[in-house]
């Protein structure tokens, strides 16, 4: 017999995402998680922009021959690729996406501290972006990421003024969202949620904050000193003005080498989540992981000399430089120790979010141990401007942080979208990914090694086997980036529903519906334990 309550529809429960459909609604919202999302979709769309950047190079290097790109356009499209991928997708991408997303979630608040302010960091965000995408389809810009002097103020015909106030706005960006996380961070913890009971996600991001406040002031500085040089002629780093070229890359690299902390530090955060929540065990020596945040946050800012080996600064600088350099090393291999003693006779569920913790770890070691060549005096002056540096570079932010990235997306996918991914196609992209990596960017250690500059577009034949080798990596690695576009954008409409908690995870943000309701919690939570109270052998905060 049909009865009047089975005849009566159920409502559909009202979450961030289905509480509203208008554009105006996206457009104009203040909560964290929509934020979350658009810059999610303006991160996205970056990334490919300068991954078609990075495929053109790649295909001009199949051949010693410069036939594909004139030097012109070769010198263009690097500088393009560095400049997407560095200040508009690597710099903001975790903070900005998963940290706008589950940083109130994870301490239990119903927002972030400025909601509107937030909402402005995307709009700033799009506008440098804006300023940025003018630049690359008037013509571009031929300087490097780094922009030094006195070419970029005095020689460069190309469109240098739009690229550095595009990357001068977004600056603002950064600073912003830094300001926001740490005043969230301070003031709205859920009851109970002391500062040792954090995640060690929101650690990381605590420390990456300092830094966006900190350190990014000094780039806006030096991005409107190389403006006042290049439109008004004052002296300030052409030496033919009166300027100092190599005070140009003091500042630039003051801000420059924290930023590498900026993007990585945020990858270790996630990278924590992952391997105590797959390892179902307790975080090895919680205190330590926690406190080597804080540790390279401090040290990030001393070392930035290194980038000068070769650029004039005195022996005695450069020794201490050095020094400082491997002194940052005993933080990082900190958190590599941990992570893999929490991993060590844990009960691993090899998911696809731990395939990229597993990834993250082999591929930021390579990159922080040949980061300790380059901290040698004699062995930096060998390899300075070689691809020894271009690998290295990219096994740390690319190997490193997008790993780290992915693991974040795919963990925090069922809670962002409701909906579980095919396992089977995750597994496969972690793997296609890894595998097109190192394809990719371990033949640039030897082609380094063996002298071949970087920024050139056309080389001698002997390093060409080479170079295919690297440019078919880079060819599975195009393939493994796009699957996840494919089946997570399949999932939202496909997918099985994910329920609060598919993971069995610990953490605040596994506590709420999946997706979360408008105000994150019906209820403020109470915290009462530890951050990872999984039923491993560890000790709760070793």
């Amino acid at each position: 017999m049909t009865t009047a309550a089975a005849l009566v529809a159920e409502e559909p429960r009202l979450h961030y995402l289905n509480e509203s459909y208008g554009v105006r609604s996206w457009l104009l919202t203040t909560d964290h998680k929509r934020v979350g999302l658009l810059y999610l979709i303006s991160l996205t769309g970056a990334f490919f922009v300068g991954g078609f950047f990075a495929v053109m190079l790649r295909v001009e290097l199949l051949t010693p021959a410069g036939d594909l790109l004139q030097a012109e356009t070769y010198n263009k499209f690097f500088t393009m690729h560095g400049v997407i991928m560095v200040f508009f997708f690597l710099v903001p991408s975790i903070p900005a996406v998963l940290g706008n997303f589950v940083l109130p979630l994870m301490i239990g608040a119903r927002d972030v501290a400025f909601p509107r302010l937030n909402l402005l960091s995307w709009y700033l965000y799009v506008l440098g972006a804006s300023f940025t995408t003018y630049a690359v389809v008037s013509g571009g810009v031929d300087t490097g990421w780094t922009f030094y002097t006195p070419y970029s103020t005095m020689s460069s015909t190309t469109q240098v003024m739009p690229t550095a106030i595009g990357i001068f706005i977004v600056g603002f960006s950064s600073i912003l969202t830094g300001l926001n996380f740490v005043v969230t961070i301070h003031r709205m913890r859920a009851p109970g949620l002391t500062w040792f009971r954090l995640p060690l996600f929101v650690w990381s991001l605590y420390a990456t904050s300092l830094i966006q406040i900190l350190a990014t002031p000094v780039l806006a500085i030096t991005v409107m000193l190389l403006g006042l040089e290049r439109l008004l002629h004052v002296g300030i780093f052409d030496p033919a003005l009166g300027g100092d070229p190599v005070l140009f890359q003091h500042l630039f690299w003051f801000y420059s080498h924290p930023a590498v902390y900026i993007m990585i530090l945020p990858g270790m955060g996630v990278i924590s989540e992952l391997v105590t929540c797959f390892a179902r065990k307790r975080i090895f020596g919680y205190h330590y992981v926690a406190f080597s945040s804080i540790a390279i946050a401090v040290f990030g800012f001393l070392v930035w000399g290194h980038h000068l080996f070769v650029a004039g600064q005195s022996v005695y600088a450069a020794m201490v430089f050095s020094l400082l350099s491997y002194l940052v090393a005993i933080p990082s291999a900190v958190k590599v120790f941990n992570w893999t003693a929490t991993l060590h006779k844990g009960t691993l569920e090899f998911r696809t979010p731990l395939l990229y913790a597993l990834g993250f770890i082999g591929l930021f070691t390579i990159g922080g141990l040949t980061g300790l060549f380059l901290a040698s005096l004699g062995m930096d002056v060998h390899v300075t401007d070689t691809y020894f540096v271009i690998a290295h570079f990219h096994y740390i932010m690319v190997g490193g942080m997008v790993m780290g990235y992915l693991g974040g997306v795919h963990y925090w996918w069922p809670k962002i979208s409701g909906r579980m991914y095919p396992e089977g196609w995750g597994r496969l992209a972690a793997l296609i990914i890894f595998i097109g990596f190192n394809l990719t960017f371990f033949p640039q250690f030897i082609l380094g090694y063996l002298g071949m500059p970087r920024r050139y577009h056309a080389y001698p034949d002997e390093f060409q086997v080479l170079n295919v080798m690297s440019t078919a990596g880079a060819s599975i690695l195009g393939v493994g980036y796009l699957l996840p576009m494919i089946y997570l954008l399949w999932s939202l409409r496909y997918g099985e529903p994910a329920g609060n908690n598919p993971w069995d995870a610990t953490g605040l943000e596994w506590q709420t519906p999946s997706p979360p309701p408008r105000d994150n919690f019906e209820v403020t939570p109470v915290v009462t334990g530890e951050p990872y109270a999984y039923p491993g052998r560890e000790p709760a905060h070793g």
